[in-house]
């Protein structure tokens, strides 16, 4: 007879298994699935997603979670424990037609989304993003929350934080950005970026792009790449099943090369989950933060190192012979850091990235709260866009109309993305003091020292600790700007600075 707490693991592990199902019909939908298959597919999402709902919250979940002593068993255990319950609780004040309302309603605005981003028809998308906020508000409203109803869903993504505790650092690392941004624009010697523009055809770029990514330490035998309209990472099977997908524009070619970058990074963080505890909590992220901060890693603070082009710069220039002629090493690493104000979050550069959370953040926040009305979304986004950047988005496809996140009906995710930033920033602080050699290895060829610290330090816990306190762990010190505010600094000085001749 199994134990009441083997019972409950084999019951977490059901549900885990179906919304691994939920997720191959979403990267389906997102790659292969012919345009007509819509309408059958939200109602499939829709049952999948009720399903799940269901196991999570009825009875008998409660009942063996009554019947667990949450310090029973080892670290793992106590780990599936605690986090089951959490959920447990939270999807327990939610009614199971609301799950399935915003499913359904998610497929239907997601396909609505890729039709109105591609006609840049906001119009034809606004009812839906209607829909999708007055559901999500009454899913606040049913979690319950005490700031705001923003809160309820962050805390989602990034349990146990509130717009209160991000509001402060998320003000400070503007405040930092602008001023940083400012001597970046007083600089006379900007890298030349035109070199990024020229013609990259698709079919080299594919194939960079995959050996970037094996580079990096994905392994196909446990995943594939795609293409899609919005670049994402999604997990079918453990560790297993590690799906990524990119875009390619032949006239742009950091588009497919760091969105592969950043989505392998997501890749290797579900790749170095452990895979015998899979479809439970202690084989899940810690949070959307903490898994951010891998993705962002690897394209950033490695992707557009010049130690990491030292040894992959002679590969990028055979497979782009006449693209990148007479372009020097020098030329490519200043190009791909250069800093300035883009219409595009995805593409943006490091610096200014933050601000597009910011924006997304306080729109967000006005739609939950009912200030802003979805129809005026486009007016708010631009209003916002040009304080923060100085520019307005030609078209809503450049601007409200970019991301894919409020058609699945995600509110309350784009902050992470931010706090990705910073954890990555924290991390990668602590890993050149355990690692002071990196550069050098970098330069070599060689990721897998870092893979193996990040596998060490992070990755193989699961969901054992929470954000807060693994920062911490890792670190010694609390989440701070401070150390992506003196990454940021020291790179873009030395990427702005005079240029031997």
């Amino acid at each position: 007879m199994p134990t009441t707490l083997e019972e409950l693991v084999e019951r977490v592990k059901d549900i885990g298994r179906l919304r691994s199902i939920g997720q191959l019909l979403e990267w389906d939908q997102d790659t292969y699935m012919p345009p007509r298959g819509v309408t059958a597919r939200a109602q499939q999402a829709a049952l999948i997603a009720g399903l799940a709902h269901e196991k999570l919250t009825a009875a008998e979940t409660g009942a063996l979670l009554g019947a667990v002593d949450v310090n029973e068993g080892d670290p793992v255990r106590q780990t599936i424990v605690r986090e089951t319950r959490r959920s447990f609780e939270r999807a327990s004040r939610v009614p199971n037609e609301l799950v399935k309302s915003i499913a359904e309603a998610s497929a239907v605005a997601k396909d609505a989304w890729v039709r109105a981003r591609k006609e840049d028809d906001f119009a034809a998308f606004a009812p839906h993003l209607a829909t999708l906020v007055a559901l999500k508000r009454r899913l606040a409203d049913h979690v319950g929350f005490q700031g705001e109803p923003y809160d309820a869903l962050l805390d989602e993504f990034e349990p146990g934080a509130t717009v209160a505790g991000l509001a402060p650092l998320f003000a400070e690392l503007e405040r930092h950005t602008r001023e940083l941004l400012r001597r970046i624009a007083a600089s006379p010697h900007k890298p030349d970026v035109g070199i990024l523009t020229r013609h990259f055809p698709r079919t080299q770029q594919e194939k960079l792009c995959r050996s970037m990514a094996e580079a990096l330490g994905f392994d196909f035998s446990s995943g594939r790449a795609d293409v899609t309209v919005h670049p994402f990472c999604t997990t079918i099977g453990g560790s297993g099943d590690v799906r990524i997908t990119t875009r390619y524009h032949e006239d742009f070619l950091p588009a497919a090369l760091f969105g592969t970058m950043h989505e392998t990074g997501h890749a290797l963080y579900e790749l170095g989950l452990p895979f015998e505890h899979m479809f439970t909590p202690a084989a899940e992220a810690v949070s959307l933060g903490i898994h951010e901060s891998q993705s962002r890693m690897w394209e950033n603070f490695v992707g557009r190192s010049r130690a990491f082009w030292v040894a992959h710069f002679k590969e990028l220039t055979a497979l782009f012979p006449e693209s990148l002629e007479g372009v020097t090493l020098e030329d490519f690493y200043r190009a791909i850091n250069v800093v300035r104000p883009s219409f595009i979050r995805v593409e943006a550069d490091e610096l200014t990235y933050n601000l597009h959370i910011i924006l997304r953040m306080d729109l967000e926040r006005r739609l939950l709260r009912g200030d802003l009305k979805p129809a005026d979304v486009p007016g708010a986004w631009n209003g916002r866009f040009s304080q923060l950047f100085g520019i307005v988005p030609p078209s809503d496809r450049e601007g409200c109309l970019q991301d894919i996140h409020w058609s699945l009906g995600i509110f309350g995710y784009f902050p992470t993305y931010t706090l990705g930033n910073l954890y990555a920033a924290q991390f990668f602080e602590q890993v050149q003091r355990d690692l002071p050699d990196l550069p050098d290895t970098l330069a070599a060829g060689q990721t897998r020292p870092l893979l193996d610290w990040l596998r060490e330090k992070i990755h193989r816990h699961g969901q054992r600790y929470r954000a807060a306190e693994l920062i911490e762990r890792v670190t010694g010190e609390p989440l701070s700007v401070q150390p992506f505010v003196r990454y940021a600094t020291r790179k873009f000085s030395e990427v702005y600075a005079p240029q031997a001749s």
